[in-house]
């Protein structure tokens, strides 16, 4: 968490206060194994809005690859999911390098979460130029 706001009435009865903005900088990788290979980074913002009993996440995530045919290419993906959603799904809003122009969808889904680590499954659809 990189900032939330200054509230000290908390009227919508949600664990997220309203507003909380999160910062991600994590490592793209084949699989959820230690050992699986890194194919690139994800960075991006997120805010998480809880203004009424639902909380929505509203994620901005570029997907940067390091290796392969899409080495120094990325995507771009954006959109706002209830955070009580099994799978979320991301539109893809364009790219650098080999994903010029690109569009479609990831769907996310979480496959292990615990107190520290959250490791996700991606399946993404991009359609590009």
């Amino acid at each position: 968490m990189i900032a939330q706001a200054n509230i000290t009435n908390n009227n919508n009865n949600s664990s997220v206060p309203f507003s909380t903005v999160l910062a991600l900088d994590d490592i793209l990788k084949i699989g959820p194994e230690t050992n699986s290979e890194v194919i690139g980074n994800a960075q991006g913002l997120g805010v998480l809005i809880a203004e009424t009993s639902t909380t929505n996440l509203l994620w901005y995530w570029d997907f940067g690859f390091i290796t392969g045919k899409f080495n120094g290419s990325s995507i771009s993906m954006f959109s706002r999911n209830p955070t009580t959603a099994m799978v979320h799904e991301l539109s893809v809003v364009g790219g650098r390098g080999k994903f010029r122009m690109a569009k479609g969808y990831a769907q996310i889904q979480d496959y292990i979460q615990n107190d520290t680590n959250i490791i996700s499954k991606l399946n993404v659809t991009v359609i590009h130029y």
